[in-house]
């Protein structure tokens, strides 16, 4: 199971750096249009902050300290810099799953006091889901709005 999770952080967090690539103008990653309230960019960055919190910080006791309302405010990262963060988060997933037993899956996790506690294998499936909906929404906004 931690290998299968290990492939597929690794997977997706790659399809990421190569959506963020696939941009013909770099601009277009931080426009919205109508209806779309977050851009590429920012879903990058959310995807960014959301797993060095969950997976590092609060699975593998990183010194990370997020700062989520930046994570869709923030605006016209340059594309290298966006690159660095997700290779970077790449990285520290891959660390920390390695770091994980197949007996530690079934430990107890809550993402925040008072909240319903789950294990952990449910927690990163989760986290895999959410990673894969944003680089959906990622993909179809550069087909959408970088033609």
């Amino acid at each position: 199971m931690i290998e299968s999770l290990r492939s597929l952080f690794t997977r997706d967090l790659n399809r990421l750096e190569s959506e963020i690539e696939a941009y013909q103008y770099e601009i277009n990653m931080w426009k919205t249009e109508k209806n779309i309230s977050n851009s590429a960019g920012n879903l990058c960055l959310h995807l960014i902050g959301n797993l060095n919190h969950f997976i590092g910080a609060q699975l593998g006791n990183t010194d990370y300290i997020r700062q989520r309302d930046l994570e869709f405010s923030l605006k016209n990262i340059p594309r290298n810099e966006l690159i660095e963060k997700i290779q970077a988060t790449a990285v520290m997933v891959d660390r920390i799953l390695s770091t994980l037993t197949e007996a530690s899956l079934k430990n107890e996790y809550s993402r925040a006091p008072g909240e319903e506690k789950i294990s952990t294998i449910h927690f990163l499936i989760h986290y895999i889901a959410h990673l894969d909906y944003h680089l959906g929404q990622i993909n179809y906004y550069r087909r959408l709005l970088d033609n």
